[in-house]
C-alpha cells in the first residue's frame, strides 16, 4: 500500500495517553485526505509506553515504530521521523493530544501552494504560567528569526518531505522549523487549530527549558543561518 503522508508521534513516559492516542488516530485515518500512516518515535520511555507501542502496531496495520536505545529528546525524535518517513508529506503530532488529529486535514488543504503549513492555537487551553512563557519565547525567537509565526511550538504540522529531509537538525531546532523552511526559499503558512488541556500524563517542558533553552538556541539558529549551504542544480547530464 502506497502512502503519501506520514504523521510522526514523538513520545517519552506517554503509557497514560496511548490507547487513546491510537484511536484517535485510527480514526483520522478513515477520513484523511490523503492516504496515511502513523510513525511512532519512542524516545527511550522508561515506563510501559515502548510495549503498547508495540502493541498497537500489531493491530493497526498503517502504524508503524522506531525506538531509540535511550533519551534523545525532542528534536531527535522529529529528526528521525523526517528520516524514516518515506512519502511525500510528514506531519507531526503531540502524543499529549492537546490537538485534534482532524485538523490535519485543514493544514493538507493548503500544503500544495506551501513547503510547511503550521498549526496556531488560537483558544490555548494551558495554565496562565505556561501560556505566558510560551508567549514570551515566541516573541524572542521571532525577534532572532523573523519567520512572522505566532507558534512555532504548536505540534501540529505538515512539511513537504524533500524539504524537511534537507533540515540540519540539533537539540531545540523543532522550535525552528518554519525558520528552517524559510532558508530554503520555502513558503510557510500558519493556520489557526483547535487546542484542548491535557487530560493524561506530565508535560515534558517547564518555565526554564520553554525561557532559557530557546533563547539560548536563537544564537545557535543564527550562527547556522550565516553558514547554511542552500543551491539549486539547474543542469546536469
Amino acid at each position: 500500500m502506497e502512502y503519501e503522508f506520514t504523521i510522526i508521534v514523538p513520545l517519552y513516559n506517554e503509557q497514560e495517553n496511548l490507547l487513546r492516542v491510537e484511536k484517535e488516530l485510527a480514526k483520522y485515518l478513515n477520513i484523511a485526505t490523503k492516504k496515511s500512516c502513523i510513525l511512532f518515535v519512542d524516545d527511550g520511555s522508561q515506563d510501559n509506553s515502548l510495549a503498547l507501542v508495540k502493541e498497537i502496531c500489531k493491530r493497526q496495520t498503517a502504524f508503524h515504530y522506531i525506538s531509540f536505545e535511550k533519551n534523545q529528546g525532542l528534536s531527535a525524535a522529529i529528526k528521525a521521523g523526517f528520516d524514516y518517513a518515506a512519502t511525500a508529506y510528514i506531519g507531526y503530532i503531540d502524543s499529549d493530544l492537546q490537538t485534534d488529529p482532524e485538523d490535519f486535514n485543514l493544514l493538507l488543504d493548503k500544503i500544495e501552494d506551501y513547503e510547511l503549513v503550521t498549526g496556531v492555537r488560537s483558544d490555548r487551553k494551558d495554565a496562565f504560567v505556561k501560556n505566558m512563557s510560551s508567549r514570551i519565547a515566541n516573541g524572542i525567537r521571532r525577534s532572532f528569526t523573523h519567520d512572522g509565526m505566532d507558534d512555532t511550538g504548536c505540534p501540529l504540522k505538515v512539511i513537504r518531505a524533500d524539504y524537511a529531509k534537507r533540515i540540519p537538525m540539533f537539540k531545540g531546532l523543532h522550535r525552528f522549523l518554519p525558520a528552517m523552511i524559510l532558508l530554503q526559499h520555502g513558503r510557510v503558512l500558519q493556520v489557526p487549530v483547535r487546542h484542548y488541556p491535557r487530560i493524561a500524563g506530565k508535560a515534558k517542558f517547564h518555565l526554564t527549558n520553554r525561557l532559557i533553552g530557546p533563547f539560548l538556541d536563537c544564537f545557535a539558529y543564527l550562527w547556522m543561518k550565516k553558514k547554511y549551504i542552500n543551491y539549486k542544480v539547474n543542469d546536469q547530464a
